[in-house]
């Protein structure tokens, strides 16, 4: 759907991230081969197994922690996914970076960084929801070229190369053509802080006389790959993270959307 833009919101780059801790044991140095389509090949792999995991564990799943606020939550089950996930990658690719939404970075020397969302829509997850995902990004040099987003309930797997393309359960995936705005249905996503929800209504009362309607899911992951297949014309939302939209930004910008910030460029991270 060519000419759309999702507008991720503006700030500071995307690049800042949680603290990180050193990976223990000794490094190996010899160069490691950046193939894009060798990492979207693994970032399948390992969002399908961390999928799966996830999956087993929602039923009786509670709160673990709390995060920004009382409703920013965290549960076991984050953190043993992104657990998987981080494992995975470094067995596969021991020099290389993880920055990951629960357990904060790892630290590599080959230039590939690994972005990971081990459950996008965590609320939704609690609730037992099927509206959520695992999201695994690859980086070269601070640009994303590969990413996998896996929704387990939903049995579908969108992956995508940077210049490649994007699939949907390894089938060729292409938006839909655009529409007029007054016909839209438009997705958008809410902040976890009372403030910034009053301030996001605000913003969402002068959207919503221009367009067909509006729907918040409360995932980034399927929120945004939903508008490749069509299930929604545009996206906006102010303050994701980098983990929230680097896997499903690869998927949507491939499959011929526009992907920004509200003043173009890199969609950015911070209120």
């Amino acid at each position: 759907m060519r000419g759309r833009r999702i507008e991720f919101g503006c700030g500071r780059s995307g690049h800042d991230g949680p603290g990180g801790h050193e990976r223990k044991g000794t490094r190996d140095h010899h160069p490691v081969p950046h193939d894009p389509e060798k990492l979207r090949d693994l970032a399948v792999a390992v969002a399908a197994e961390a999928g799966e995991l996830a999956a087993k564990g929602q039923e009786g799943i509670t709160v673990l922690d709390t995060k920004s606020s009382p409703t920013d939550v965290v549960t076991e089950m984050d953190r043993a996914t992104e657990d998987l996930v981080r494992d995975r990658l470094l067995e596969a690719r021991p020099q290389d970076a993880v920055l990951g939404e629960e357990g904060g970075g790892v630290e590599g020397t080959s230039g590939v960084r690994w972005v990971v969302d081990p459950i996008d829509g965590t609320v939704n997850y609690l609730y037992g929801s099927p509206d959520w995902g695992v999201a695994v990004a690859a980086e070269i040099d601070g640009v994303v070229v590969a990413a996998a987003v896996h929704l387990p309930v939903h049995g579908q797997m969108f992956d995508a190369v940077l210049g490649g393309g994007s699939r949907l359960d390894g089938r060729e995936l292409r938006a839909p053509e655009a529409v007029p705005l007054d016909r839209a249905l438009v997705a958008t996503g809410f902040g976890y802080l009372p403030e910034r929800r009053l301030q996001q209504a605000r913003v969402l009362t002068e959207v919503i006389p221009h367009i067909r309607d509006i729907r918040r899911v409360g995932s980034a992951a399927v929120d945004i790959t939903g508008l490749a297949t069509g299930r929604y014309n545009a996206y906006y939302e102010r303050g994701l993270h980098l983990w929230d939209w680097a896997a499903p930004g690869l998927v949507a910008s491939e499959a011929g959307l526009r992907v920004g910030g509200a003043h173009g460029g890199r969609p950015a991270t911070t209120w």
